[in-house]
């Protein structure tokens, strides 16, 4: 295993938020899911999230976070044990539904379904505290000495439990989503919302697929650092050094493999300094699509000097009652 104590628990979010995704689109429909999709459900939340997650957490951070000076019955600890506790007493009633469900018994699903719909909302509110707000404190309180025994405590458990635990329930996770049909985030997106979202950015995006046309550009009625215009070739860059990158990037990108470095230029234009990038894009099964080259004006970026600090309003912890 290797990664940080955060990233490995973070991982486990992420997979887990997929799963919550998953299901409720297949508990959405009259039919709702099927009866192995359920049954691997039950096993993944109680034997992996409740029994394997939570305990990573509370055997090994959540320790060393009350040493360090975190109360544990008070504040952000407090909270993250009151809510595993409510997580059990929800998975009470999820698993035995779950189980009869499984089994044949259809009249279950409404009450199936209730149950599964608090234990996710439950669950992705918890995950935002910790990703958000209580790994962050803890990176700041812990030594290097505490993150290497978390990430030890996190590898013995895992052990404790079987043979490659984390491979194999991620397997269970990934069957979950498969069969969810669960799509990219993208999909969901109406499409005068992506491009309005692409044409947001501070940073002028253009793709060239894999013929070497120029399919794409963001920014179209707006001002550009390099105008465009629809049709135009790849080569008919605006300086030689985006024409030496341009070339290297797609003529490079086919040839070599999925890990081909992406290559960055400083340019100048007039009195600013632009950054160029260029960035292989290939589909999941490694095959080129072409490349997406992103210019910025980083002419105030590179005058900051000094720190400022984001100032955003989080939600105040409260512990339970």
């Amino acid at each position: 295993m290797s990664g940080r104590w955060d990233e490995l628990l973070r991982q486990d979010h992420e997979i887990t938020e997929r799963v919550f995704a998953a299901m409720e689109s297949r508990f959405a429909s009259a039919a709702g899911p099927s009866p192995a999709q359920v049954m691997r459900l039950v096993r993944y939340l109680n034997d992996y999230v409740d029994r394997c997650h939570n305990q990573k957490e509370e055997q090994h951070l959540f320790p060393r976070l009350e040493r360090g000076g975190m109360p544990r019955h008070a504040g952000p600890l407090a909270v993250m044990l009151h809510e595993h506790e409510q997580a059990q007493q929800i998975l009470a009633s999820l698993v035995p539904l779950g189980r009869a469900f499984a089994a044949g018994d259809k009249a279950v699903l409404p009450d199936l379904r209730a149950a599964f719909g608090a234990y996710a909302a439950l669950c992705k509110d918890h995950f935002w505290k910790e990703s958000d707000i209580l790994y962050p404190a803890a990176q700041r309180m812990l030594s290097a000495a505490d993150a290497a025994e978390i990430v030890q405590g996190i590898e013995a458990l895992e052990a404790s439990i079987g043979e490659g635990t984390r491979e194999r329930y991620y397997r269970m996770a990934q069957e979950i989503i498969d069969e969810g049909e669960l799509t990219d985030l993208a999909s969901g997106l109406d499409r005068d919302v992506l491009a309005a979202m692409l044409n947001t950015l501070p940073v002028e995006l253009s793709f060239i697929d894999h013929e070497d046309r120029v399919r794409y550009f963001s920014h179209e009625h707006g001002e550009k650092i390099f105008p465009r215009s629809r049709g135009q070739s790849a080569w008919k860059c605006r300086t030689a050094t985006r024409r030496r990158a341009c070339t290297w990037s797609t003529a490079s990108w086919r040839l070599q493999g999925r890990h081909a470095r992406r290559r960055g230029v400083l340019d100048r234009h007039g009195e600013r300094k632009v950054h160029i990038r260029y960035w292989p894009v290939r589909a999941p099964d490694g095959r080129y699509l072409g490349t997406l080259e992103t210019v910025q004006d980083v002419t105030g970026i590179r005058s900051l000097t000094g720190e400022r600090r984001l100032s955003m309003r989080r939600r105040s912890w409260q512990a339970p009652p």
